[in-house]
Order: structure tokens, then sequence, then C-alpha cells
């Protein structure tokens, strides 16, 4: 899952709510932090967290006691949507948000 070789996309809802700097830097969290380190589901949750006026993002995986925190150098910004989520198809992989994927 999650293969650095395979297409990569956003959804409309992420691109008009998160500067492109942010989504890169969460595929660079996948690749950097966690591929390879920990196992990875075809779904994982990104929370979004204000960290002293600054942004942290919290990796979790549903059922995994893995958990992982990165703080960004970007400021935060409360209308930030409080979840993305990462999903691989086997083929692409898509950042969205929760209610785009039927979850809340």
């Amino acid at each position: 899952m999650f293969e650095t070789n395979h297409s990569r996309f956003a959804t409309f809802g992420v691109i008009s709510n998160l500067p492109g700097e942010i989504i890169d830097s969460i595929w660079m969290i996948i690749d950097r932090n966690l591929q390879g380190v920990v196992p990875l589901n075809n779904l994982l949750r990104f929370d979004l967290q204000n960290n002293q006026g600054k942004l942290t993002v919290h990796f979790s995986e549903s059922g995994a006691a893995t958990e992982m925190s990165v703080d960004l150098p970007f400021p935060y910004d409360p209308s930030f949507p409080d979840t993305v989520m990462a999903y691989d198809d086997g083929e692409s992989q898509t950042i969205l948000l929760p209610e785009e994927g039927h979850q809340k």
C-alpha cells in the first residue's frame, strides 16, 4: 500500500480547504515517516491539530496501536478540516475529506 510510484490525487474538497504545501506534506509523511516503518492499511487518517498556532498532523489507523504526530512549519488555520484521509485502491492514491469517503 501507498507505493510512491502510483498516481496520487487530492479531491476538490481537500484542494479547496488546504494549501498545496500541506497536501504535499501529507504525502511526504506517508513516504518518509510511515512507509516501511509501520504496516499500512489502504485507508489512513490524519487529524489536523492546532499546536500553539502551528499545524500538527496526527496519524492514526483504525484497529492499529501505532500513532504519530508531525509538526509542520505552517501556521494553523481554523478553517482547515479537522481530518483528512488517504486512500489507496491499489492503482492510485487519493487524499480526501472523511465525508467524501462516506466516513465521519
